[in-house]
């Protein structure tokens, strides 16, 4: 036998060869059924790092077997060929079980930050919350001041509201009757609560009060002077008008001094001039 007739013959038992491992048309079809995972292109080395035929997407165990055991002969080696591949899958369990690991342990440490993350914000929140309380707490210790002190300018208002009200009617008292002996005595606490809320004059409804306060007084003021003037009609009424001029206005009390020595004892003014000096003299003697 020539070497021609040896190849062909060669080449004829390895396609014998091959198709004793060529799967059935059925079971072919089965596979081609199967869903297939489709990667894509640029995950493939990422994914697939590795150059053995085995990791490629398109492989195919037919293909690959042929090529382990290309030949009858090559059936020879099939114990060395199985020892390498178990090598092959104990390696790829090892790398399995290592990367599962790796994979726990991100989880457990990614679990762990998540906790740590979670409790931070915890405590953040806590502490704004805490803020807002606090925050809250001086608002209403704030307002409280702040309703105290209102509370305090109502009942001044009402006082002093009382007391313009009693110095009206005081008013209609010495207008009306002349009764100057019946509120000699009420004008001074009157004028004292005005003087009390003098720092609260830029509240406008103490000005008001206050300004009413001042005109009835100065109503009060004209008729007594006018009063005086008249030369006081009857006896009471001049003991009484004295009375109020000393509480409504000092100024007013000079005012009418002046006046009486000026309309009483006029005379005695020319009489004690200079010029008159010697016949004032003689006529004492």
């Amino acid at each position: 036998m020539n070497r021609a007739e040896q190849e062909r013959e060669q080449k004829v038992n390895q396609n014998r060869w091959r198709w004793t491992f060529q799967r059935s048309h059925d079971r072919e079809q089965m596979r081609h059924q199967l869903p297939i995972i489709k990667i894509h292109s640029s995950n493939k080395e990422y994914i697939l790092p590795s150059t053995d035929e085995i990791d490629r997407v398109d492989f195919n165990p037919v293909d690959y077997i042929n090529q382990l055991f290309p030949t009858e002969q090559s059936l020879a080696n099939i114990d060395e060929v199985i020892g390498s591949v178990k090598s092959k899958v104990r390696s790829l369990d090892t790398d399995i079980r290592f990367t599962i690991r790796a994979h726990s342990d991100i989880e457990i440490d990614e679990h762990k930050a998540l906790v740590k993350v979670q409790n931070s914000i915890l405590l953040l929140l806590f502490q704004q919350m805490r803020e807002i309380k606090d925050k809250a707490n001086k608002s209403e210790e704030m307002a409280k001041e702040i309703t105290r002190d209102i509370k305090q300018l109502d009942v001044a208002k009402k006082n002093l509201t009382t007391s313009v009200t009693t110095l009206n009617h005081l008013q209609i008292i010495a207008i009306k009757k002349k009764s100057y002996g019946d509120i000699a005595n009420l004008p001074h606490p009157v004028i004292s609560v005005l003087e009390h809320f003098q720092p609260y004059m830029n509240i406008p409804q103490i000005q008001e009060l206050s300004a009413n306060v001042k005109e009835l007084t100065v109503q009060i003021t004209v008729q007594v002077r006018k009063e005086c003037e008249d030369a006081f009609n009857g006896p009471n009424a001049k003991v009484n008008v004295c009375k109020i001029i000393d509480v409504i206005d000092p100024k007013l009390r000079l005012e009418v001094i002046n006046w009486f020595l000026k309309t009483h004892l006029s005379e005695y003014t020319i009489l004690y001039q200079e010029s008159q000096e010697i016949i004032i003299k003689n006529k004492i003697k």
